[in-house]
């Protein structure tokens, strides 16, 4: 049946679905045979014919606003192994005003699909992730067939489509999927045209069809459900499905407060089943996986997360993956970036490191990095798991421990078998003991041979193999992992690890016997065409020669210092990476990151990163080079006269780095809240005038005071409430929103009235404020200055949940009706007629500063008084600090840089205050110092400027009457490495230029 219905799907194409949307008809072209580049079975995705196992990274371009640093990105995630990048897109970047879409710039995809052709494939999730605030004002609701919002999609869809067609490898571009739409999984309540609604996926997979997009289309259900699964009947249609099914998978979940905890049960043992039952027909793909872990306000921080999802549970967990016969793995995240400029959703604070394998300000010191390389090199150069069938699942059988859980994957057309193994409690804190009793092609084996047991580590998972082809030589067995394996002219090298002190023995059919050629501490036999070599881990290098295959027996520590790049074909495959018969490449040890190698003349060339000093060796240098260059130094090699390995030292000169002292800056003061001065003019404000609201949440208020219903979807919003005292009234309550760990501060006139400092669990406050006496007749104006933190994501279909408002829900003057107070309100200076178009439509908020543009460089600061955030000030309000320095770093380093705030307290207690960072006017953190947790505010190269003047401004909002400063604030580097990087072109910096309308 498989066969069958992929033939019939073959057979499908151009056929056409008619269906009614809106009264209006619609035909939705069938999706097959609309090219024949990229192509799937039910065991793999192909390109060009060949069998690809995709491994694959999120990576999202917006949250990293230098588009010359995206190569690096991408550079390292080649470095792993990986052969492909995913991404979202971010709609409300794209289209901050209904009609009016906008890519360029830091926002611009050309940049992006260019690099990724340099390091490899793209699957472009265009899910509409990011809804634009003015979604808010549609009545239809969202993710369904509502008119009015499938109208709303449709300019965004075109251009986004346009976009990513012109960059799909039909037309010589990277992307080879294309998933329509994101975790269009769950619903609450009644949805228009029912949940799931096959007519509204149709249409939006044929908005994309419409714009050109022919590669497949991928779905990505929230959980293992088979939703829109070829041939899955929804309201008696197909018409919904996908090309290829895939789900995503969180397993360990996001509790970073207990990173050592695995919870029982967390582990998805049913993955190979359910996917057997919802979609035979295509290969098993986990469109997103768990590569690491948001983290909210007030929560412990990101390295912690990185710990709960370190390089044991991708050990564990992702071997599970492949044991259920993953033939795309992508990982949510691979890097995370940063939340610069307000793009963020309110759960999160500005950093979104996710506690990813790529550090948020691009390092790879994390551990679990290299763990990824070992693993996705392994895939790469095994084509055999591609069409291999999983087995069952048993505990005892194939080892002499009931304790280790093991998972056959038989070969299907190869002779070749794999065996993963795990302890039966897959949170086992506890080393065991095991043999492993395996079929071969000489018959049963118990391993080891020649004494000894294995050894599975706490919380470890192994890959075992037999029969595994090395280009024509055959690896009878091996309990070593292996990293890769290379063909290089007569000889074949290999290159195996395992872990601290662990026994293992790997057996190679050949009549040659086993010649050391490096190390000790081995034991080998030849017997029956068979030779065999059994040994105990340790920190030193073995390499043994059997006939024309080196073994290189490694530690894992070891195993993470090596490197395979490959050399860019001169065909249609170029720099993408294909299965190993027709790539060629070296094998590196190098240190710490190798980026990329090429030859030129007869010189070898290697490039890529150091942090300190080490030993280079390059195994398999082409006949035709005898020269080594590392980042274009010459080095001097010796050449093992057996191996033929170059080895030499890299040297590494750290360099000298000098920051400025960000206290002693000649830093100018401005009064960033000038609406509680008395003779403050708001006669440009927006009037909150609208007297309904389409907005699904109940208006309490006699016009709405939503800010969206008048445009202001980003950043801080201020309100000012006018009325005439009746001398009556003493007190004012207001409910507020403004999303989790959001602030508040009311003043009448130029008395402050209180503040919400906010707490991390909090979205909406509702609080009432003591009021002064108030003379008859004077008239008085409430100032309401609200932080918001973001929208909320619309993950559940029916509740509409991103349409929760922002701003003043209700309120009530004491002994006065609601009509007594006449409203005006707003935020970012023209509101979703934005007027920084370089730095996009989230960027500002509405404090005076950000409002007249002063967060760009050269400000009209001359006349602005001195002052420092440092000294800060002494009452509760808002001010604006601005000054100006300059950097001089050295050139060919990448020196990560980051602003770090210390915690402030007074009077003994922690401060209740917030700020706002701004560097050359992108907006690039927000600290709340009394919620937390982030403190270090990583800023990239191309928004600072390393070679020259760089702007930077603070907003310190004080919410609380004793005012406020900062306790410590300092500019720090990083680990700086020597790098072949190019030196990254600055993002576009507008300067300060005037604003008419800026009020």
């Amino acid at each position: 049946m498989k066969l069958l219905r992929a033939l019939m799907v073959s057979a499908l194409a151009a056929q056409a679905a008619s269906m009614t949307i809106g009264g209006k008809q619609m035909h939705v072209e069938r999706e097959s045979g609309l090219q024949d580049i990229v192509t799937y079975d039910e065991h793999s995705l192909m390109v060009y014919g060949e069998r690809v196992f995709v491994f694959s990274g999120e990576f999202h371009p917006y949250r990293l606003p230098v588009p010359d640093l995206w190569l690096d990105v991408f550079q390292k995630v080649k470095a792993l192994g990986f052969n492909a990048v995913s991404f979202y897109v971010h709609w409300a970047l794209l289209e901050g005003k209904p009609g009016d879409y906008s890519a360029e710039g830091v926002f611009a995809f050309e940049p992006f699909y260019e690099a990724a052709q340099t390091a490899g494939y793209i699957n472009a999730e265009s899910s509409g992730g990011g809804f634009p605030g003015w979604l808010q004002r549609l009545e239809g609701q969202l993710r369904t067939r509502a008119p009015d919002y499938l109208a709303a999609t449709d300019n965004y869809m075109a251009h986004i489509g346009a976009s990513i067609a012109k960059a799909q490898i039909t037309n010589g571009g990277p992307v080879i999927l294309v998933q329509p739409e994101n975790e269009y999984s769950g619903s609450v309540g009644p949805v228009t045209g029912g949940f799931p609604d096959p007519v509204y996926f149709a249409y939006v997979k044929k908005q994309l069809r419409d714009a050109g997009i022919v590669v497949p289309f991928v779905n990505n259900d929230a959980w293992a459900q088979g939703l829109f699964a070829p041939g899955e009947v929804v309201n008696g249609t197909t018409e919904g499905d996908v090309d290829i099914y895939g789900h995503d998978s969180y397993p360990l979940g996001f509790d970073c407060a207990h990173p050592y905890t695995w919870p029982s049960g967390n582990l998805p043992t049913y993955f190979h089943a359910s996917h057997e039952e919802q979609s035979p027909s295509t290969f098993y793909s986990l469109n997103e996986f768990q590569g690491g872990s948001f983290d909210p306000w007030g929560g412990l921080g990101f390295a912690q997360c990185a710990v709960l999802l370190n390089m044991e549970f991708e050990r564990v967990f992702y071997k599970n993956d492949f044991a259920a016969g993953a033939a795309l793995l992508n990982l949510y995240m691979i890097f995370g970036g940063t939340n610069w400029g307000n793009l963020g959703h309110p759960g999160g604070y500005t950093s979104y490191d996710y506690g990813s394998s790529l550090t948020e300000n691009r390092e790879i010191y994390r551990e679990k990095y290299s763990e990824l390389k070992l693993e996705a090199n392994f895939l790469k150069v095994s084509p055999a798991y591609l069409t291999a069938s999983v087995g069952n699942s048993v505990t005892g059988h194939y080892t002499t421990s009931s304790l280790v859980f093991t998972t056959p994957l038989f070969g299907n057309g190869t002779a070749t078998n794999f065996y993963i193994v795990r302890h039966n409690s897959y949170a086992e804190l506890t080393a065991l003991t095991y043999s492993l009793t395996v079929s071969t092609s000489k018959g049963a084996l118990t391993i080891p041979q020649l004494g000894g047991s294995l050894i599975l580590s706490a919380r470890d998972s192994k890959w075992h193999v037999t029969d595994y082809d090395l280009g024509g030589i055959n690896l009878l067995y091996s309990t070593a992992e292996i990293f890769t394996w290379k063909k290089f002219g007569q000889k074949t090298v290999l290159i195996v690890y395992g872990g601290p002190n662990e026994q293992h023995e790997l057996a190679v059919d050949s009549q040659s016997p086993a010649k050391v050629v490096e190390g000790a501490g081995i034991t080998t036999k030849s017997t029956t065409g068979t030779t065999i070599l059994n040994w105990k881990v340790s920190s030193t290098r073995i390499v043994v020669q059997i006939g024309s295959l080196l073994v290189y027996i490694l530690d894992r520590n070891t195993a993470y210092n090596y490197w395979v790049p490959d050399f860019v074909r001169d065909n249609k495959w170029a720099a993408y990476t294909a299965n190993i018969g027709n790539t060629t490449s070296v094998i590196v040890e190098a240190g710490y990151l190798v980026r990329s190698v090429y030859i030129e003349g007869t010189a070898l060339h290697i490039n890529g990163d150091l942090n300190a000093t080490v030993p280079i060796k390059v195994i398999g240098a082409p006949s035709t080079t005898k020269d080594l260059h590392f980042n274009n130094l010459k080095i001097p090699f010796t050449t093992d006269p057996t191996t033929g390995e170059w080895s030499s030292t890299l040297p590494y000169t750290p360099p000298v780095i000098n920051l400025p002292d960000l206290s002693t800056l000649d830093w100018k003061f401005l009064d960033n809240l000038p609406e509680i001065e008395p003779t403050y003019d708001d006669s440009k404000w927006t009037v909150a005038s609208h007297t309904t609201s389409v907005n699904p949440y109940a208006l309490k208020t006699p016009t709405s005071l939503f800010s969206c219903d008048y445009g202001y979807n980003t950043g801080v919003l201020i309100y000012r409430g006018h009325f005439t005292a009746f001398g009556n009234e003493s007190s004012i309550y207001l409910s507020t929103e403004g999303g989790s760990a959001y602030g508040s501060s009311v003043w009448l006139n130029r008395t402050y009235l209180g503040s919400w400092p906010g707490i991390d669990a909090a979205s909406n406050h509702n609080d009432t404020y003591s009021l002064p006496n108030l003379r008859v007749g004077k008239n008085y104006v409430l100032t309401v200055v609200i932080d918001n933190n973001g929208l909320d994501e619309n993950w559940v279909v029916g509740v509409d949940q991103m349409k929760l408002p922002r701003g003043i829900l209700d309120y009530e003057l004491s002994d006065r009706p609601q009509s007594a107070i006449t409203w005006k309100l707003t935020g970012n200076l023209g509101g979703e007629s934005y007027i920084d178009r370089t730095r996009g439509p989230l960027n500002e908020g509405g404090l005076y500063a950000e409002r007249q543009g002063y967060t760009a460089p050269f400000p009209p600061n001359h006349n602005w008084i001195s002052g420092s955030p440092l000294t800060g000030f002494k009452n509760a309000g808002v001010a604006f600090y601005q000054a100006d320095f300059h950097l001089g770093l050295p050139k060919n380093y990448d020196i990560p840089l980051s602003f770090v705030f210390g915690n402030t307290t007074i009077g003994g207690s922690t401060a209740d205050y917030r700020a706002q960072l701004w560097v050359n006017g992108y907006q690039f953190g927000k600290y709340t110092n009394n919620i937390g947790p982030q403190t270090v505010f990583p800023v990239p190269q191309g928004i600072l400027n390393y070679h020259g003047q760089n702007w930077l401004a603070i907003e310190l909002w004080a919410q609380q009457a004793t005012g406020a400063y900062l306790a410590n604030f300092t500019l720090e580097a990083g680990t700086a490495v020597w790098t072949s990087m190019l030196q990254p072109a600055m993002a576009p910096i507008p300067s300060y230029s005037q604003r008419p309308s800026a009020y």
